[in-house]
């Protein structure tokens, strides 16, 4: 890397569970974002999306494992700076693609993404972390907003449809492990230590898989906003079914061939760092 991270930079990462990473990607990777998500729109892989409950308003879009597919997003999944800076903050000795997503919120669009944990949508588990990287200027009310320290709390929260934020009851144990509602930030949102940042172009959010985050919703966005994540995984990434909300993305790697306790490795799951000899 040309700018390597600052040690105040990981400890936040590890005491916070997000830091803001600033001036990280040049244009032409924000540039080439834009452009596979418009081409991915055009011909949308099997796994595209609209959130937005009302079909006649303007839309909350998203696609997933989608790299593969759109050239634009397989060049910057393997030649970006995402792997070494994701490989310097986890202090991992190689990287391996989880899996990309990107989310398109349309002018007028008052869908937003609910608090919800990474973690438990995926039949995943190991050190892993996200990349969050807007593709136009935010302000911090237009943002996501993390729980600062959630990622410590040690426990699981159920998965959140982004359509209509339900989350499916009070809780449930599944496979030994304990997955509770999560809280409603946005009912109280003075009772949570938030982080929240103003980004420029080229700016990034790194987050924890186990942290809690969302949209406050408090701005409308006049243009169309675009961002493109990130899931990655130090070598201890393995495959840990969960329950059964998390169907439909196991039978894509299943049907690559991987099951349960699989290492997060091979085709499906492409190492990106350090780069192929």
């Amino acid at each position: 890397m040309t700018n390597p991270l600052t040690a105040d930079e990981k400890a936040c990462f590890r005491r916070d569970g997000a830091v803001c990473l600033r001036g990280r990607f040049a244009n032409r990777w924000t540039d080439m974002l834009r452009a596979g998500i418009d081409a991915d729109i055009a011909a949308p892989t099997e796994n595209f999306a609209r959130h937005t409950a009302d079909p006649g308003a303007p839309a909350y879009l998203e696609d997933f494992w989608a790299w593969s597919a759109v050239p634009q997003f397989e060049d910057f999944v393997r030649n970006s700076p995402c792997a070494a800076l994701a490989a310097d903050l986890i202090d991992a000795p190689s990287i391996n693609l989880v899996m990309d997503n990107w989310f398109l919120r349309e002018a007028g669009s008052t869908s937003r993404p609910p608090f919800h944990q990474d973690l438990a949508y995926f039949d995943f588990e190991g050190t892993m972390c996200v990349l969050w990287l807007p593709l136009e200027p935010v302000t911090r009310e237009n943002g996501i907003a993390f729980v600062k320290g959630s990622h410590l709390w040690d426990k699981l929260f159920m998965r959140v449809r982004f359509a209509d934020g339900h989350h499916g009851g009070e809780g449930r144990t599944h496979a030994g492990r304990t997955y509770h509602a999560p809280p409603d930030v946005e009912a109280d949102p003075e009772a949570y230590d938030l982080l929240r940042w103003d980004l420029d172009l080229g700016d990034c959010i790194f987050f924890d898989m186990r942290t809690l985050h969302g949209g406050l919703g408090s701005v409308t966005p006049t243009q169309t906003v675009r961002r493109f994540t990130l899931r990655m995984t130090a070598p201890d990434g393995v495959i840990r079914y969960r329950g059964d909300w998390a169907k439909p993305e196991r039978a894509l790697f299943e049907a690559a061939g991987y099951r349960e306790g699989d290492r997060i490795d091979g085709p499906f799951f492409p190492r990106l760092w350090p780069p192929a000899a």
